[in-house]
């Protein structure tokens, strides 16, 4: 078979490697989600994605399949803006109903996971552990004090709206605002806690629920899943959605070591999901390819 003819060996376009990403992300007018269903479907093809941040290392973002087009410009009144109330309502609506985990888990950044895919998240980040290994985590130093007392009075009742937990915790002053909010962060970010609703009515207040009972049988998952069968199955359902990347953007987007990226790789190279070594005209170095999306091209 020729060169032109062998998807696995010609040359690769930016635009048509970008045409394909953007089909996957729904950036396209005749793919955009308008609906829960649509949604959920969207969020389980691409098996993680953004609500409004745009990633430079390459994300689907909620905001942009709603709108159905790529990096749309933020209008000066969001609040009148349809695909803002739209993005806002599917992400509310989606974790109200356990049907994605939600939560700041890439670099600070609120995400849409896909339940099949958040057991690898859980495993890379807290591996073995229970909610009630929180001590040890303090112990070792890993955990500060506030998030500490946190997790002692939801760990006694649960779940607790931010009012009720601040209250158990002696933290009501206005000084402690921020203090709060880190502590809430760093429960957030080391999948101890999960928001499991957003109470609009009689006043706004976020209801906080420890994660493994929020999403039991994930985390039982997550818990039973070892950390290179955990990168292999975060590099290939980032793939299938992304089409391309490189081992760097992997690793900085998923904050992983460039080892363990690189075994992950390796394996999926050889298991045929993955094509590596890509030159793509224009762009510097080697790229890592989805096999399936070379094939449908």
């Amino acid at each position: 078979m020729s060169a032109a003819r062998d998807p696995f060996r010609s040359a690769l376009s930016p635009a048509a490697l970008l045409r394909l990403r953007d089909r996957r992300f729904r950036r396209r007018r005749d793919l955009s989600v308008k609906t829960e269903r649509a949604a959920l479907a969207f969020v389980n093809a691409v098996g993680c994605c953004s609500t409004f941040y745009r990633f430079p290392e390459g994300l689907a973002c909620l905001w942009e399949a709603v709108e159905g087009r790529r990096d749309p410009r933020w209008p000066r009144r969001s609040h009148h803006d349809s695909g803002i109330g739209i993005t806002w309502e599917l992400k509310d609506a989606l974790p109200a109903k356990r049907q994605v985990y939600y939560g700041k888990l890439l670099k600070g950044r609120p995400v849409l996971v896909a339940l099949d895919l958040f057991p690898a998240f859980y495993a890379l980040v807290r591996g073995r552990q229970r909610a009630r290994d929180y001590c040890l985590e303090y112990e070792a130093g890993r955990l500060s004090l506030t998030a500490k007392r946190i997790m002692d009075t939801l760990t006694r009742e649960h779940p607790q709206y931010t009012r009720e937990i601040r209250g158990n915790c002696f933290m009501l002053a206005p000084s402690t605002t921020r203090e709060f909010e880190r502590a809430m962060a760093e429960l957030q970010q080391g999948l101890w806690v999960v928001k499991s609703e957003e109470r609009y009515e009689p006043t706004f207040s976020y209801r906080w629920e420890l994660l493994e009972a929020w999403l039991p049988e994930p985390v039982a998952e997550g818990r039973r899943l070892g950390r290179p069968a955990a990168v292999e199955r975060l590099v290939t359902r980032y793939l299938e959605g992304a089409v391309f990347s490189t081992p760097a953007l992997l690793a900085r987007l998923f904050g992983l070591s460039r080892a363990e990226i690189s075994e992950a790789v390796d394996r999926l190279v050889r298991a045929g999901a993955l094509v590596r070594d890509r030159v793509v005209g224009g762009w510097p170095g080697c790229w890592l390819v989805h096999a399936a999306a070379l094939r449908s091209r």
